[in-house]
């Protein structure tokens, strides 16, 4: 059995989520028991150097070489203090924190997370996975959505399904009986709803209270459902660098003045649409959603609704044992542990890679580095289950 800490800053660059697992592989089953998981925010002035640094404007080399050191100095602090909360851990898997995914006619031209993990190294003493996309970029992929495995494992016997993430891009995982898997980024997920509350001085729209009493406006609508990403096939990735403030200033260009709530409204009922869709378009009958769009009641009404039109019922992670706020975390937990355990972290007909790829780069601890025998084949399942004291912490 072996203990690993997931760590990943998404999208909306809010924080660090932290998960500790262990995990081991029994006759073909991935046990994933849970130990805890924690959220962390990032020191403000760090925050708003990676939003400077994604925003588009022109960065310099030296300020992208301070960004990876300071990012990866943060995520080792972050690292020490989960290990403190959670308990001892054998292996550190590190995200990091995307500042550019660059997509161009469809093909990712590169994927760029910072965060060096020689400084987690340093500070917790463990060795360190990281740099997960770049490798099935390398292969032809789209280096994304990379939580398309632990949602095959988890989901496997089970079918028509789909794992739906709502982070900043929401991101899908379709499960069909006797078909390839596939994954996909559907548009935005919170990253356009964050962006216009901000623009009225609110970080993010609480609870979706906002979202939920407004109303959706159908020119706006229309003219957001309008855009050309949603009607590419899979596999396809997106991210801020295309849904961004241009991006929504173009479409309320199109329509007369609208209020924020209508505003809110309308974008949770983008997202929602587009989800739909995608999941009619592959005969989904039942989505499993994550993330932090969870928690907005506007828009989980607006995607429960959508999605029964389109012959589909509404779950969260957490009937499956995977709680909502954690699930890119514990993802990362288990790819770490398979490149620690040499097997692939991908499903290529989910990111388009030539094949599957072990993912990664690993940074020895303190120590001299020391691999396990590499595994002859993945699981063909994964179960998740409580650890003694299991416990969130919030910070």
């Amino acid at each position: 059995m072996t203990r690993v800490l997931g760590l990943i800053s998404g999208t909306s660059v809010d924080g660090v989520d932290a998960a500790a697992a262990a995990i081991e592989l029994v006759d073909g089953v991935l046990r994933i028991e849970r130990l805890g998981e924690l959220t962390m925010p990032w020191p403000a002035q760090l925050r708003d150097r990676v939003l400077a640094a994604r925003s588009g404007a022109p960065v310099g080399a030296g300020e992208l070489c301070r960004l990876h050191h300071d990012l990866g100095t943060a995520l080792g602090e972050l690292a020490v203090r989960a290990i403190e909360q959670l308990g001892p851990v054998d292996l550190v898997a590190s995200h990091g924190q995307t500042v550019q995914h660059l997509v161009e006619a469809g093909t990712v031209r590169g994927t760029l997370q910072l965060g060096q993990p020689a400084q987690l190294a340093e500070r917790t003493g463990l060795p360190v996975v990281a740099d997960f996309r770049a490798r099935d970029v390398a292969a032809g992929g789209q280096g994304a959505p990379l939580v398309s495995l632990l949602d095959r494992l988890l989901l496997a016997g089970r079918g028509p399904v789909a794992a739906l993430n709502l982070g900043g891009i929401a991101n899908l995982t379709v499960l069909r009986p006797r078909q390839p898997p596939l994954a996909f980024d559907t548009g935005p997920g919170n990253t356009l709803l964050d962006l216009a509350a901000t623009r009225a001085g609110e970080r993010y729209d609480a609870g979706g209270e906002r979202t939920a009493r407004g109303a959706v406006v159908p020119t706006l609508l229309e003219a957001l459902l309008a855009d050309p990403y949603l009607a590419q096939p899979p596999p396809k990735t997106t991210g801020q660098e295309r849904y961004h403030a241009g991006f929504l200033d173009a479409a309320l260009a199109a329509v007369p003045p609208v209020g924020l709530d209508d505003l809110l409204a309308t974008l949770a009922e983008f997202t929602a649409a587009a989800v739909a869709d995608a999941a009619a378009r592959f005969g989904v009958r039942l989505v499993f959603a994550s993330g932090g769009g969870v928690h907005n009641a506007g828009l989980m009404a607006a995607l429960r609704r959508r999605l029964a039109a389109a012959g589909a019922g509404l779950e969260t992670t957490d009937a499956l044992g995977l709680p909502v706020d954690a699930k890119e975390a514990y993802a990362f937990a288990v790819l770490g542990w398979l490149t620690w355990h040499g097997l692939p972290g991908t499903i290529a007909s989910c990111t388009g890679a030539a094949a599957p790829r072990i993912l990664g780069t690993i940074t020895p601890g303190a120590g001299p580095l020391r691999l396990p025998a590499p595994l002859p084949a993945l699981p063909d399942r994964a179960v998740m289950r409580l650890g003694p004291g299991i416990g969130g912490v919030r910070e």
